[in-house]
């Protein structure tokens, strides 16, 4: 992290400045015309091979409201949510993600986003009638970067769940939070993400200058999407929050009741990146969904920019526990507008793994106090 200075490191191990240290030598051109004004990430649309099977992880174990369902299409909302869904699952004979969903300001902004992305040469798709059910006029494209997009105003207003306290389980998900994609050149996705007008918050760098990931906002928390380095474009995961850490040990417990704890890939533990109380589960397709709680306020305009080095082990887990390989390399394909899988590009920037764990799958180093070992490690 060759731009940082050492005044900028806080007391908790990492760098803050005003503005992320990111610069793409292969930078996606900034189109004149206007981005669209994005409030948030809204829904995801997964294509998923059991429908059944899928029903009862998000319905029957994780909580989610139905909001209206068929025998190819479940549509699904957290808690707090007043727009028809914040979960398409959609029967399919490949896993895959169809859309990764934005909301926007107003419908004035759908012209907007047909003329960005038109400009940049995309496959920009707009139907007035929406794309899936309780969706209304709406645009879907294929962005630089190979990720499917959705950007809609219009939407069927339902019942919020808030007040249905004689329905809320102990592991209530409340809202959706945010996405992770997988994507070969971050600081180019992030250069892109920032000309619609998203806000870098964190990242994680060497001192060589790679960066291995960043988290983007809209909404005022710490990301609506974050690009994190490796073979793509995948999806990480789609992550949905809950309001305390006792509904996501309360999670687990219930997992565990079911004889299910195999879907647990990772946690519960807490972030250093985002501060935040996490747990990774895998859905019956092996779609990665996180659940988390207690990141932090990020809506001033000054709002400084974490930086994390990419070897300080309590960047991904603020206890130091390891991260399990499948979390590194494992990830969702997504799909072109015509539902084909789209081709995934290797990454040539280091891997975050390959530089943080050792060959005995457990180790760690950092720059200034050498080798070390992992909790689990040590016991070895």
């Amino acid at each position: 992290m060759p731009k940082l200075n050492e005044e900028d490191k806080q007391s908790a191990g990492f760098w803050v400045t005003k503005e992320a240290p990111i610069v793409s030598d292969d930078p996606i051109p900034t189109p004149t015309s206007p981005a669209p004004d994005i409030l948030r990430c809204a829904y995801m649309e997964l294509i998923v091979t059991d429908l059944a099977a899928s029903r009862e992880f998000y319905v029957d174990v994780l909580g989610l409201y139905v909001t209206t369902e068929d025998e190819e299409t479940i549509y699904l909302r957290s808690t707090e949510e007043f727009i028809h869904h914040n979960l398409v699952l959609r029967k399919g004979p490949v896993a895959a993600v169809a859309a990764f969903s934005y909301r926007v300001r107003t419908p004035e902004d759908l012209d907007l986003a047909v003329a960005f992305y038109e400009e940049l040469g995309c496959e920009v798709r707009r139907n007035p009638d929406g794309f899936v059910t309780g969706i209304g006029d709406s645009v879907r494209v294929v962005d630089p970067l190979g990720f499917p997009y959705e950007f809609f105003y219009q939407t069927e207003h339902t019942e919020r769940m808030s007040w249905r306290y004689d329905l809320h389980v102990p592991g209530e998900l409340v809202r959706l939070d945010h996405f992770n994609q997988i994507t070969p050149d971050v600081p180019r996705a992030v250069g892109f993400m920032q000309s619609l007008g998203f806000r870098v918050t964190e990242d994680i760098q060497d001192n060589e200058g790679t960066v291995y990931a960043a988290w983007m906002r809209r909404k005022p928390t710490v990301h609506d999407t974050a690009m994190t380095g490796g073979d793509g474009p995948r999806m990480h995961h789609v992550c949905f929050a809950t309001h305390e850490k006792h509904n996501i040990l309360a999670i687990c417990d219930k997992l565990g009741a079911l004889r299910r704890s195999d879907s647990i890939e990772r946690g519960p533990g807490r972030h250093g990146v985002s501060n935040a109380f996490y747990l990774y589960l895998r859905d019956p397709d092996g779609h990665r969904v996180e659940v988390y709680t207690q990141d932090y306020y990020t809506g001033d305009p000054d709002n400084p920019v974490v930086t994390w080095d990419v070897h300080d082990n309590q960047r991904r887990d603020w206890w130091g526990n390891p991260v399990v390989p499948s979390w590194y390399t494992d990830g969702s394909i997504v799909l072109d507008l015509d539902g084909n899988p789209q081709p995934v590009i290797a990454r040539t920037d280091s891997s975050e793994m390959a530089v943080t764990i050792g060959a005995d799958g457990f180790s760690y180093t950092r720059d200034d106090e050498g080798e070390k070992g992992f909790k689990l490690g040590n016991t070895l």
